[in-house]
């Protein structure tokens, strides 16, 4: 048994669960069996409230949530509730298959579109209520991001592996190679099946709006297929999010010298403040207060930035500093600043959006306009942890089966 759990106070209104987990973990419930020796009832507790438990303990950013609020952070000695959670549900999830918890949805057919965290999670709970569930995804297997995106060394692929064999004996379909919105529409979806849950993540990249930047690599298909992109000696990362980290440790270990620009202060990025100190053990190398202004044949022009005050004490602002342009020489430029998910294929449908462009919600993350199409991570929330999009799947999945079940 991991000692961690002898720690564990087991409080009645534990703010690890309640104020610090997205999907709000029985963490209490589960660290007793733990203690008692009842693995699979914690492993079935843990996987029925977060499918995606055996995933998110590995890779959730446990400082901001759990570990963050565990109430022995007053001494400074938090206890390590994430460790337990991946010995639990690590082996619940490589030797169980899925359960059927109600038949309330039978005979309906829900469709999802996205075989990332939201659908692995959400196609869980829709079979589980007795629907007939079928993903649709761009990549040709399932598991998005967890698959396409975060690096082996992260994340080990048989966890997405053992939910292709969990959904084939459970007899959940996954049409790969299929992008909603182009050679299949979002309307002929919703017309074929009773309700339509896009999840697909966040791949449209932002741009740098600077000359020459046609020259640069996107992370996102560096970080699909790294094997395809020859880097050279020298590489830079511009960006200071997850995505970026997992560029970076992965130039890195491709070896080659890796530095990664960011126009702000380490405080500053969005990144899991853990990635960015595994990203420093792997020998990679920072330099913040650095904007890119230009993109040129075998390297960058940087400009300094700085913080700057308001006068009336408002939020620190980064400014760029005029006059400060530096070339910087390298053999790549690997750009991973922001995405958006493509809502091109809400075009023609109906649905209300609204001036940003991103579609109106009513309660449950319904999008107004279409009488059975929902949203759920990216779509609603913009980049975020794979933990969160778990949480806001669960939102969607609620009110799918609500709206399913009174139509009976």
């Amino acid at each position: 048994m991991n000692p961690e759990a002898s720690r564990c106070l087991l409080c009645k209104k534990p703010k690890c669960a309640l104020d610090g987990c997205p999907v709000h973990t029985p963490i209490p419930e589960c660290m007793l069996l733990y203690r008692q020796g009842r693995l699979e009832e914690a492993g079935r507790l843990l996987f029925r409230n977060n499918p995606l438990s055996a995933v998110t303990s590995l890779v959730c950013d446990w400082k901001q949530f759990c570990f963050g609020h565990c109430v022995l952070n007053v001494k400074k000695m938090p206890v390590a509730w994430y460790q337990i959670e991946q010995e639990i549900s690590g082996e619940y999830l490589f030797k169980h298959s899925l359960e059927r918890q109600s038949l309330e949805l039978t005979g309906h057919r829900v469709a999802i579109v996205g075989a990332g965290p939201v659908g692995l999670a959400a196609a869980v709970w829709l079979w589980e209520a007795g629907a007939e569930v079928h993903l649709f995804d761009a990549n040709p297997r399932m598991g998005g991001v967890l698959r396409y995106g975060i690096p082996a060394f992260r994340l080990d692929k048989k966890y997405c592996d053992a939910f292709e064999r969990m959904f084939a004996e459970a007899g959940i379909s996954c049409h790969g190679g299929v992008e909603v919105g182009k050679e299949l529409s979002l309307s002929a979806l919703s017309a074929e099946y009773d309700a339509v849950l896009l999840g697909a993540g966040a791949e449209k990249p932002a741009t740098l709006r600077i000359p020459g930047e046609e020259r640069a690599v996107q992370a996102l298909p560096f970080l699909k297929d790294p094997s395809a992109f020859k880097l050279g000696k020298k590489v830079i990362v511009i960006g200071g999010g997850n995505v970026a980290m997992d560029a970076c440790r992965t130039a890195v270990r491709q070896g080659c010298e890796t530095w990664v620009y960011y126009r702000k202060t380490f405080e500053n990025m969005p990144a899991n403040p853990l990635e960015v100190e595994e990203a420093k053990a792997d020998g990679v190398q920072f330099k913040v207060f650095q904007a890119p202004v230009e993109v040129r044949e075998g390297g960058v022009v940087f400009r300094d930035c700085e913080n700057v005050q308001p006068e009336d004490g408002g939020r620190v602002v980064t400014r760029i500093i005029e006059g400060t342009d530096h070339f910087v020489a390298c053999d790549t430029l690997l750009t991973a600043i922001s995405e958006t998910p493509d809502f091109q294929l809400f075009h023609d449908t109906g649905a209300v959006m609204n001036e940003w462009g991103w579609p109106v919600l009513e309660e449950g993350q319904k999008v107004q306009g279409l009488p059975n199409v929902w949203v759920a991570g990216d779509f609603c929330l913009g980049p975020k942890t794979v933990v969160e999009a778990v949480a806001s799947a669960r939102v969607a999945v609620s009110a799918i089966i609500s709206q399913l079940a009174n139509n009976q």
